[in-house]
């Protein structure tokens, strides 16, 4: 990777620790705003040359949402950058470790996962000089602050970088809205402050995100969601006239007895998954209710003798997962979060990576009514209206996603 611009932002980044600048007495940074706005890299690069500058022989913390997704996003774009400026690296993988040398100093960098609640024993017992937490909105407070409070040498520092989520997020309440308090300097991004992306990139990225996700991922904003959840989903996301040359299939399944069930036929053709037709029961409109053997018979006659690679289903159905695998199909249990997966369903729809076709009347309409809760300070769609945007998410997250890269967090591993 080669660094050819840089904004007064990201400048700004790399130099508001040393001892010429107007801010080298703040205990903290935090960058927030748009995807793909540099805040990652530059943030990453500037905690390393500070480290290395200010301390040897000292263990600091780089914190993400998953390790996976901190190699990823984090250490994979600034290993090479680092290793071109003259410092030396060594990883223990094993042990999720690096040691970088550099000035005549050596010191220690830990990888740490932040996923749960759980994930604040993990950095329990060590003492640190400093911690970066990437994308730290996706992260928990008990670990957040188990983290921090693990920066008991003198000079240490706290340096947090992440996309905006809704107003009544805990690091938003407690750290954006009291930045004198706690010593903090903030740094507000666009894709603007990043001189690499060219206008044609930016309106690309522009184009995947609508509503709160256009808001808070394109404009920064901490924002609530309201409204429409597949805000751009209109007549022209529709497909009439699907190929009938499909490579695979698949079937997602969302399981209910008193709530609906909806299942969902999809076909591989030439990279994009199709949703071919659909299975729908409500047992209130039907006046009467089935039970899993009857779903998995339903299940057999949407399939209409094709070959299913598996069922994608609720890992939460169990008794309808067994009742699957006994009448002979291969099961996969779907990845079920919610917010991200919402992010991945709209990013994949707007590419023409899932496409939805004219017979699943039924997704068609609950795209029109899947809605968020109103007035909630977490993000939270409806339980109403939900039934096959729910089965559409899980095949969304656990099948299509599988060879995408998502922005967001990505979760979300953005």
């Amino acid at each position: 990777m080669k660094i050819d611009k840089i904004s007064s932002k990201q400048l700004l980044v790399l130099r508001w620790w040393c001892p010429n600048s107007i801010y080298h007495a703040k205990d903290a940074i935090i960058c927030d705003g748009a995807i793909r706005s540099g805040k990652t890299l530059f943030m990453s690069l500037s905690f390393v040359f500070w480290a290395m500058a200010n301390f040897n022989e000292r263990r600091f913390a780089l914190c993400g949402k998953t390790i996976n997704s901190l190699r990823r996003n984090l250490l994979s774009p600034i290993m090479p950058l680092l290793s071109e400026l003259g410092f030396e690296i060594q990883e223990n993988i094993s042990r999720n470790m690096l040691y970088i040398s550099c000035f005549g100093n050596k010191n220690e960098f830990y990888i740490f996962g932040g996923k749960d609640e759980s994930s604040a024993a993990l950095i329990q017992g060590i003492t640190l000089a400093g911690v970066l937490f990437d994308e730290v909105a996706l992260q928990p407070r008990s670990f957040v602050h188990q983290a921090c409070a693990r920066c008991s040498v003198d000079g240490s520092k706290f340096w947090f970088n992440c996309n905006p989520e809704g107003p009544g997020h805990w690091f938003y309440n407690e750290w954006i809205k009291n930045l004198s308090e706690k010593n903090a300097l903030y740094l507000h991004f666009t894709m603007e402050d990043n001189p690499s992306l060219s206008v044609e990139v930016r309106k690309r990225y522009e184009s995947l995100y609508s509503g709160v996700f256009y808001r808070r991922f394109i404009l920064g904003r901490w924002v609530a969601a309201e409204g429409q959840i597949y805000d751009f989903f209109d007549e022209s996301y529709i497909e009439y006239s699907p190929p009938e040359d499909f490579e695979e299939y698949y079937i997602s399944c969302d399981y209910g007895i008193r709530n609906p069930a909806s299942f969902g036929l999809w076909g591989l053709h030439q990279g994009n998954w199709y949703r071919i037709d659909e299975y729908y029961f409500s047992s209130v409109d039907h006046g009467y209710q089935k039970i899993d053997a009857e779903y998995a018979e339903d299940l057999k006659k949407l399939a209409d003798g094709r070959t299913i690679r598996a069922v994608v289903v609720d890992p939460s159905a169990s008794s309808f997962i067994e009742t699957l695998r006994r009448a002979g199909f291969n099961v996969l249990k779907a990845k079920n979060d919610v917010i991200p997966g919402i992010r991945i369903t709209a990013d994949l729809l707007k590419k023409r990576r899932i496409v939805i076709c004219s017979k699943c009347t039924d997704a068609i309409r609950e795209f029109s009514e899947y809605a968020w809760e109103k007035d909630s300070t977490d993000d939270k769609p409806k339980k109403e209206h939900d039934h096959a945007m729910d089965e559409i998410r899980y095949f969304a997250n656990t099948v299509a996603a599988d060879d995408e890269e998502f922005f967001a967090a990505t979760t979300v591993e953005r």
